[in-house]
């Protein structure tokens, strides 16, 4: 069993009166792709928001094994995160979108650099191998994902899904540990949503990154998770297998109305690495 990147123990928060998460726990290893299921208003993206910190628990605590070793995730401020190795995408499609797609990923792997301001301004020996750096970079990420054709198009003039994958490609400049990816089917057809099973395929078996994911599509779900945790009013219903999860009453019950046919629940789950 691959050691435990991120550990998640009784964590609740509270906005007012509403108890958005309630004593929710559990472990990531590392190498595995792990995801959060549930109906809207599970409380899921609360609790990626507690990951990267833009929320603080109101109890509970999150460990992560960092660069120096394990460190309490919740004692560090937000800005600190990407440099510990955590990376996420977002719902919305968070990018700049009057830049290239190059200058976006340049832009994500800014966490890495160590020059200065000084060194930055006169462009010093040292800035302008740093900016060899991140360039070498941005292009392994673009080959990887087959981006090749975007590289120097403005972002407001790409597709939706084009953007989609342009948002993951800036998070993996940052060299993560741990990628959190928020709904990454969000809006996109069949097709895409193939393609984007491949990409979180690959960034797991050929990059080594552990995957953090919250995600509605049952299917992609099935493809590419190695576990999955599923909740519901900001509780955890069942933690297992995509199978066993699916197969979960519980699960089924908070679905039910929520999808056309139950059975979409239930389905065998497919290998990560199996392209049509």
């Amino acid at each position: 069993m691959m050691p435990t990147l991120l550990s998640a123990k009784k964590l609740s928060v509270r906005f007012g009166g509403l108890l958005a998460v309630n004593q929710v726990s559990f472990d990531v290893r590392q190498g595995e792709v792990f995801t959060l299921i549930g109906p809207n208003g599970a409380g899921k993206t609360t609790v990626f928001n507690l990951i990267s910190r833009l929320y603080t628990p109101t109890s509970g605590s999150i460990d992560y094994l960092g660069p120096d070793g394990l460190l309490a995730l919740t004692g560090q401020p937000p800005q600190n995160v990407a440099s510990l190795g955590i990376a996420r995408t977002f719902q919305n499609i968070e990018l700049f979108e009057h830049a290239s797609v190059l200058s976006n990923l340049l832009i994500g792997h800014h966490t890495r650099r160590r020059t200065g301001l000084w060194q930055d301004l006169l462009f010093t020996r040292t800035a302008r191998e740093a900016e060899l750096q991140a360039r070498e970079k941005a292009e392994q990420v673009i080959e990887f994902l087959d981006l090749q054709h975007h590289r120097d198009a403005m972002v407001e003039g790409l597709p939706y899904g084009v953007r989609k994958v342009v948002e993951m490609a800036r998070a993996l400049c940052s060299e993560p540990k741990l990628l959190l990816l928020d709904e990454p089917s969000s809006g996109l057809n069949v097709e895409e949503t193939e393609d984007m099973a491949f990409w979180i395929a690959d960034i797991k078996n050929e990059l080594g990154i552990t995957v953090l994911m919250v995600e509605h599509d049952m299917t992609l779900v099935s493809r590419v998770s190695d576990r999955v945790l599923a909740m519901n009013q900001g509780e955890v219903l069942a933690m297992g297998t995509p199978r066993e999860v699916q197969n979960d009453p519980g699960v089924i019950e908070a679905y039910l109305g929520l999808v056309d046919d139950v059975s979409s629940l239930r389905r065998p789950a497919s290998s990560p690495g199996e392209r049509s």
